[in-house]
C-alpha cells in the first residue's frame, strides 16, 4: 500500500517537472531555415520575458513573450545579425530585457 502511494507520488512529481521542460515556441513560429531557427532559439533564450521577468521569451507562454519571439525572427530573416538584434531591443526595452544585463554603475 505504501509503495504505491510512493509511486504515485513519484510518478507526479516527474510529470510536474517534465512538463516545465517544455518550451513555449509554437509550431507556427518555427523557422523552415535550421540555421536561423537555432539563431532564434539562442536569442529567445538570452532574453527576458518582461512580463513573467524571471523567464526567457524561449520558456514564456505571455502574448508579448510571442511578439518578441517573431520579433527576433522577422530581423533574423531580414538579414540582421545576432548583435543587431539584441542592440534593437535594448534600444526598444533597456537593458532589463536582456536575460544578463549588462552590470554598470
Amino acid at each position: 500500500m505504501r509503495r504505491a502511494m510512493r509511486l504515485r507520488l513519484l510518478l507526479l512529481l516527474c510529470a510536474l517537472l517534465m512538463g516545465g521542460a517544455a518550451h513555449a515556441v509554437q509550431p507556427d513560429e518555427v523557422l523552415s531555415d535550421p540555421a536561423l531557427e537555432a539563431r532564434a532559439r539562442d536569442l529567445s533564450r538570452e532574453l527576458r520575458c518582461m512580463v513573467c521577468q524571471n523567464q526567457s521569451i524561449d520558456d514564456s507562454d505571455a502574448p508579448l513573450a510571442r511578439d518578441l519571439r517573431v520579433l527576433v525572427r522577422e530581423r533574423l530573416k531580414s538579414g540582421d545579425s545576432d548583435a543587431q538584434v539584441l542592440d534593437y531591443l535594448v534600444s526598444r526595452y533597456g537593458e532589463f530585457v536582456l536575460m544578463r544585463p549588462v552590470f554598470s554603475w
